[in-house]
């Protein structure tokens, strides 16, 4: 598989070798030790998370405290869907900008997201089926989301209408979430990225 980083520090887009045949296609969608070269540390799967959304449903922009936040793992299984990470960091030099890579059921794309980074994602398909690993299990409290359609992130999602849950609805801007102080910070995110890697040199 080829790994390749991303302009946000901690986002990473994995396009895995694909094998076909006449019966159909094999590949490898996660491989621990190529993400763990790539990354500088192991990630701990602790949940595997599975969605499936109509097409024109925006999930996000969802993030969890730091420590221990919740690193991921996301593919697209079946459909496609426009994924978006987005640094909500504050301190961090690309505060507040986002990148996309489109997850599909053709080319297998993945993306990781380190400790301290928003993800959603706009399904472009009926019944797009997103799978998730996590490093950390769902803690009610300690999530919280920022509104995708702030027009201060800007997120060029595809669709005129998007389609929200009344949760994702609901939430903070990023201006309210940075003044409330939901936000991750930089320094907290990158000391907790390494005191994982050294955990793993200790192994």
């Amino acid at each position: 598989m080829k790994i390749r980083p991303l302009g946000i520090e901690g986002a990473f887009e994995v396009t895995p070798v694909q094998h076909g045949d006449s019966r159909g296609r094999f590949l490898e969608w996660y491989r621990f030790d190529a993400l763990e070269e790539a990354v500088g540390h192991r990630l701990d799967l602790a949940q595997a998370n599975l969605s499936t959304s109509a097409a024109g449903v925006v999930r996000g922009i969802h993030f969890a405290d730091v420590p221990p936040g919740q690193a991921k793992y996301v593919t697209c299984v079946s459909g496609a869907v426009l994924d978006v990470i987005v640094d909500l960091r504050v301190g961090s030099p690309t505060f507040g900008t986002w990148e996309t890579v489109r997850l599909d059921d053709e080319d297998r794309r993945a993306v990781y997201l380190g400790e301290g980074l928003g993800h959603g994602f706009c399904a472009l398909t009926e019944g797009a089926t997103v799978a998730y690993l996590c490093s950390s299990t769902y803690r009610p409290g300690h999530e919280h989301g920022v509104h995708p359609l702030d027009p201060e992130l800007g997120i060029a999602w595809p669709v005129a209408d998007p389609v929200l849950s009344g949760k994702d609805a609901e939430a903070p801007s990023l201006a309210e979430a940075g003044v409330s102080g939901l936000l991750p910070r930089y320094d907290a995110c990158r000391s907790y990225v390494e005191s994982l890697r050294r955990i793993d040199d200790s192994r």
